[in-house]
Formats: C-alpha cells, sequence, structure tokens
C-alpha cells in the first residue's frame, strides 16, 4: 500500500464526512437540544453505518443494488419519507423553559412530560443505508482506492478503518457546534425557532435525493 493513497483516503473520509448533509444537520440539532454526552449514540450510529455500508459495496452488492432501477427507486422512496418524517421530529420536538418547580412539585404532578430524545445509535446506523450522501461516499471510496487483484480486499480494510478513525470525530464538529449554539437558546420560543429552521433545512436535504 502507497503512503499517498491512504493519505488520499484519510482526505477524502474527512472532507465527504465534514461537510454539510442530513447526517451533519441532524447533529447540529441534536447537539444543540441535548448536548454533546448524549449525541455520542448517534455520531457511533453514523460511524458504524458507514462501516457497514462500505463492507456492503467491496462485497460488489452496492454496485448491483444501484444498477436495479426498482431498487433505486424504493431507496429514494424510503429516504424521502424516513428524512420528512425525521425533519417533522426536529421541527416538533418539545421545548421547555428552565424548570421553576422544584423536584418534589414536578414528581407530585400529575401531568404527563413529554420529552424528545436524541437518535439511538441503531436508527442512525440504518439510516445511512437510505442517505444518499453516504451511499455516494461509500461507492466513492471503494471505486476509488481500491485495489485490483490480491490487494483488493487488503485495501477495502485499510479504508474500512480510515473511515472507522475519521468519520466519527469529523460528524462530531456539528454536534461540537450545536452546543455552541445552545447557550443562544435561552427560551423555549428560540428553541422552537431553531428545532423549525434545522427541521426545514433536513427536510430541504430531499433534494440530495431527487437528484440523484
Amino acid at each position: 500500500m502507497d503512503f499517498q493513497l491512504i493519505a488520499a483516503m484519510f482526505s477524502f473520509a474527512f472532507v465527504t464526512s465534514a461537510t454539510p448533509g442530513p447526517n451533519n444537520l441532524m447533529l447540529l440539532a441534536s447537539g444543540a437540544n441535548f448536548g454533546f454526552k448524549r449525541t455520542i449514540p448517534h455520531m457511533l450510529g453514523i460511524g458504524c453505518g458507514m462501516i457497514l455500508l462500505l463492507l456492503v459495496c467491496l462485497t460488489g452488492l452496492g454496485e448491483i443494488f444501484t444498477r436495479l432501477p426498482a431498487a433505486q427507486t424504493a431507496l429514494k422512496l424510503v429516504g424521502v419519507l424516513y428524512l420528512l418524517w425525521l425533519a417533522w421530529k426536529i421541527a416538533s420536538a418539545p421545548v421547555t423553559e428552565a424548570p421553576a418547580n422544584t423536584p418534589a412539585e414536578n414528581a407530585a404532578s400529575d401531568q404527563p412530560v413529554r420529552t424528545a430524545q436524541p437518535l439511538r445509535w441503531w436508527q442512525a446506523a440504518a439510516f445511512q443505508f437510505v442517505n444518499p450522501k453516504a451511499w455516494m461516499m461509500a461507492l466513492g471510496a471503494v471505486s476509488s482506492f481500491t485495489l485490483a487483484g490480491e490487494q483488493y480486499w487488503l485495501s477495502g480494510l485499510i479504508l474500512m478503518l480510515v473511515f472507522f478513525l475519521v468519520n466519527v470525530p469529523s460528524v462530531s464538529i456539528w454536534a461540537g457546534f450545536g452546543v455552541v449554539i445552545q447557550q443562544f437558546l435561552s427560551s423555549a420560543r428560540r428553541k422552537r425557532q431553531f428545532n423549525i429552521l434545522m427541521g426545514l433545512l433536513t427536510a430541504a436535504t430531499v433534494w440530495m435525493i431527487v437528484g440523484v
């Protein structure tokens, strides 16, 4: 394996992982609403999903899948519906002011409390299989950086290792941005406006699916 090839893998993994897309917009919203620590499973799920997607592409199943028009249409439909559902969940996430009651008063209340939850790791991992940007990343990486012949799987495994090392730290930047933004969301009104904006931006990424 050539050092320049491995360096190119790192560069590709960082640029494609850190640039805007559905994953990073959702991480931005999650960081702002739940904080960095509670967003870690979401970030790890993205990393796990990308590794699995790379493995699928390395086995050749990804190329076969992209050559089937019906499968492509189904992927787009599922991707659109799931993205719109996630956008709605972000926009409609419940927001509250800082609690004024004491813990005892809150516990004694008979009113059910609806609380938002960050995306679980397995949900984030599964999303990569309907995320068009993730497919483009995986197919582009496998076609560009794997070597022919006996070195195919060695280069493929190194590529997976590179994404494992680069993806989570790269996407964590967006969760960190969300944490920074969190300090400006000092009221329920601002939180609601922010969530609606993030929901609309997430819904807008549907063009990524419709356009491919």
